[in-house]
């Protein structure tokens, strides 16, 4: 039995496209993309699951009242598509407290940072502005902060001498794309759990 799940977008939707090439090839992922939500009409993701045969669905946030509007526009579009699970593929708007309490433990968000350093929008240009070695990619579960949350997995990546935000970015999402169909397929197989703020995988000590 597959897990169906929502993926939320805001642009390109690399992850996106990761996750429905590892849906295609593995029988046994665990997880279905029953439908992709996008914040904003006209992205590539929204080309991306077109292409696949996934249903989509637009809710302009200018649109919206408010921001506890267009998280209960979010949360319905999921749920009257069948979805049990959202998972946040560069999706790049804040919701509101409602939707962790109407899908509990079951948001999952990718971070191009090893959080808890660099939340927000800007993790890429953050690590290079502090001048770290060492930055990478997050996957944790949502709750009501910014880029905060019990953390699922995270990938370790250099900062090269030279970097750009361009450069550096490109070598943390090719991590992102090894890491979070990895996560997601966990998840969908119930591998998962958390007790308090931690993250247990199934078969590891707690």
């Amino acid at each position: 039995m597959q897990l169906p799940i929502a993926v939320l977008v805001s642009g390109s939707g690399s992850n996106l496209q990761a996750i429905i090439d590892a849906t295609a090839a593995d029988p046994d992922y665990g997880a279905a993309v029953v439908i992709v939500i996008s914040d904003r009409p006209g992205v590539r993701g929204l080309e991306r699951a077109a292409e696949a045969g996934i249903p989509t669905r637009v809710i302009p946030w200018q649109e919206s009242a408010d921001r506890a509007s267009f998280t209960k526009a979010v949360c319905d579009a999921a749920e009257d598509a069948g979805a049990a699970a959202l998972v946040l593929a560069g999706f790049m708007r804040i919701l509101t407290k409602d939707a962790v309490d109407r899908f509990p433990n079951r948001i999952l968000n990718i971070h191009p940072a090893l959080i808890p350093s660099f939340p927000g929008a800007h993790g890429v240009r953050d690590a290079l502005a502090h001048g770290v070695k060492v930055t990478g990619v997050t996957v944790h579960f949502v709750d009501e902060d910014v880029d905060h949350g019990p953390i699922i997995a995270q990938t370790a990546v250099p900062v090269l001498t030279g970097d750009t935000e361009e450069s550096l970015h490109a070598r943390i999402q090719i991590e992102e794309h090894k890491l979070f169909p990895e996560v997601v397929k966990a998840f969908a197989k119930g591998r998962l759990s958390v007790e308090g703020n931690t993250v247990v995988w199934e078969g590891e000590e707690s």
